[in-house]
């Protein structure tokens, strides 16, 4: 059974390299600007939606049509300051998330791939081993370790039944092991 190669690409050293240079561009511009939140305190912050972004520029505008009506204890310079730098990350945001996207869509069509073809090369090994092709008994054995709790003994030469052909479970390329 021949299997499906879902991807065919390859990068240049040099593409690479351009690569790793405009990420490390970016990681310097953003450094001292940007905050890591942890799990639990992403959880205590939220983000706008659309309707709330709408109700908070109409405030923005309201504070600068009516600077009096502003509490003394609310900064403006600060509010418009985050105004500014939010509407300045949000687009970018997009476009980083999109190329994020689409890595992370390329990298699971590779490894799909990688592994249809490892999982072929592993029966093949099977197979041959079962049939006493010289070399192939260690070689069996080493990559039968991948699917523990199955046999990895090469059958006798009487016995042809086995136990570790990895299974729809083991084997597929959504659920590896």
């Amino acid at each position: 059974m021949a299997t499906n190669n879902l991807i065919s690409i390859g990068f240049t050293q040099e593409e690479v390299t351009g690569i790793r240079t405009a990420i490390t561009a970016i990681e310097e511009i953003i450094a001292d600007k940007v905050i890591n939140l942890t799990p639990e305190q992403r959880q205590l912050y939220g983000k706008l939606g659309d309707k709330t972004d709408n109700w908070i520029k109409k405030v923005g505008e309201y504070m600068k049509q009516k600077p009096e009506l502003i509490p003394f204890y609310l900064n403006k310079e600060e509010f418009d300051k985050d105004v500014k730098a939010r509407e300045d990350i949000i687009p970018l945001l997009r476009r980083i998330t999109s190329v994020f996207e689409s890595l992370e869509d390329t990298s699971k069509l590779l490894s799909t791939d990688i592994y249809n073809a490892a999982i072929a090369y592993y029966r093949n090994i099977k197979l041959i081993s079962q049939q006493n092709v010289p070399g192939t008994s260690s070689i069996y054995q080493d990559l039968s370790g991948q699917f523990p709790g199955r046999s990895s003994a090469v059958p006798e030469e009487n016995n042809t039944a086995t136990t570790d052909t990895p299974s729809d479970s083991d084997a597929d390329a959504n659920g590896r092991s």
